[in-house]
């Protein structure tokens, strides 16, 4: 994808109420050697998960960049939310675990 494209993705993105996070951003703080704390907790598939979350990604885009069923995706967002601490009822949980991943990193 080019910067213009990639550009008006994340305009779509914001606009339609999403977060945007630089990839760049993204790569350094999920790193395997990145320092201990919550997002310590994930397995190596949610971290991947949480990733693309931070990148804007909805279920559906993950699902499809990761080859896995949009039920897979789900799973491991709940788990996300599950191991970060994050309650069902609260409200922004995935905005919420992208900036308690990069709080401990």
């Amino acid at each position: 994808m080019g910067r213009g494209a990639d550009f008006l993705r994340a305009v779509e993105t914001a606009s339609a109420g999403g977060v945007v996070i630089d990839p760049e951003v993204v790569r350094h703080v999920t790193r395997a050697d990145s320092p201990q704390g919550p997002p310590a907790r994930l397995t190596a598939r949610e971290r991947e998960v949480l990733a693309h979350m931070a990148e804007g990604r909805s279920n559906a885009e993950i699902a499809k960049e990761l080859f896995l069923s949009g039920a897979a995706v789900s799973k491991h967002v709940a788990n996300v939310f599950v191991k970060l601490g994050m309650p069902p009822d609260e409200d922004n949980r995935r905005v919420k675990a992208i900036l308690t991943w990069f709080a401990h990193n």
